[in-house]
């Protein structure tokens, strides 16, 4: 069976608005790309919630994926009526025929190469490097398959400061990548925490993949303890908020790293934590720092 992609050129005003309208309509998926991707206008969209002020492509491409029988013309022009768009609004269409879609899926996930020593690999590839630290981990619904600029940044200082029986603490650990990483660097006490049930799921089911030890629970839970290095890849605002309590389950001696912070948040960062530690820029990449420090 051929299934119909149709792709629709729109504005980031109408392109949420015309997304929702083609799945109520029947779509079996609909997604928002920036039109200009792989240009040299292309614009990344990245960033914490709240710091981009008009989210969206201002040239936006709407794709669908319609049943082979649609047709087509008169589905659209209802649907770019009820989002607004006054007129038919340009688009392509593109028979796809079937296919296994989960090998489809899988193979848009490679290996990742972090470091030298360090690889992310997942669960359906052969380790590229037999002699390297790998890390199997599956694309899933918590945060955190080392693709992001901030999962990066946090594995590279983890390998440069976890050596063998240190304790690591991973506040807001989504799929568990950091704890993972920690223990397979030489950590023999390793603990994650987050708010989301269902990342604790997912990072225990990732720690027994790697079969690794680490212990996870979430944050409603009390979490006691000190640790020789803590490390935080959220947003800046939670580490705002969170500095007290971040910074208390540092042992004096031991190292913090936070991630998740833009370049332009950096001293806010930097403040907040003062009263406890000192940070500075560890690496930056891509518009996101890692910052660190020593508890004294």
């Amino acid at each position: 069976m051929a299934w119909l992609s149709l792709s629709i050129r729109t504005d980031c005003q109408h392109a949420e608005a015309l997304a929702d309208a083609l799945l109520d309509a029947g779509a079996l998926a609909a997604s928002i790309e920036d039109a200009a991707a792989g240009t040299s206008d292309e614009q990344p969209q990245f960033g914490e919630p709240g710091s981009v002020s008009r989210p969206g492509w201002e040239r936006s491409l709407v794709v669908a994926l319609l049943k082979p029988d649609t047709d087509v013309r008169p589905f659209l022009a209802s649907c770019a009526a009820r989002a607004g768009l006054a007129t038919l609004p340009d688009f392509t269409l593109e028979e796809l025929a079937e296919q296994d879609w989960v090998k489809l899926t899988q193979s848009q996930f490679e290996p990742i190469r972090v470091s030298a020593r360090l690889w992310i690999v997942p669960s359906w590839h052969e380790a590229p490097d037999p002699q390297a630290i790998v890390l199997v981990l599956d694309p899933g619904m918590a945060f955190g398959t080392g693709s992001h600029p901030t999962t990066r940044l946090c594995l590279e200082w983890l390998e440069r400061c976890v050596g063998p029986g240190m304790s690591v603490l991973d506040y807001g650990c989504g799929s568990g990548i950091l704890a993972i990483a920690a223990a397979r660097l030489g950590a023999t006490d390793v603990v994650g925490v987050d708010i989301d049930p269902q990342a604790v799921t997912s990072a225990r089911n990732n720690a027994e993949s790697n079969r690794v030890s680490a212990r996870f629970q979430d944050s409603a839970c009390q979490l006691t303890g000190q640790f020789d290095r803590v490390v935080a890849n959220i947003l800046a605002n939670p580490l705002k908020v969170l500095a007290p309590a971040i910074s208390a389950h540092v042992r004096p001696g031991g190292s913090l790293a936070l991630s998740g912070i833009l370049v332009e948040q950096t001293e806010e960062l930097i403040a907040a934590y003062a009263p406890f530690l000192r940070l500075a820029v560890a690496d930056a990449r891509d518009g996101w720092v890692c910052l660190a420090g020593v508890r004294e």
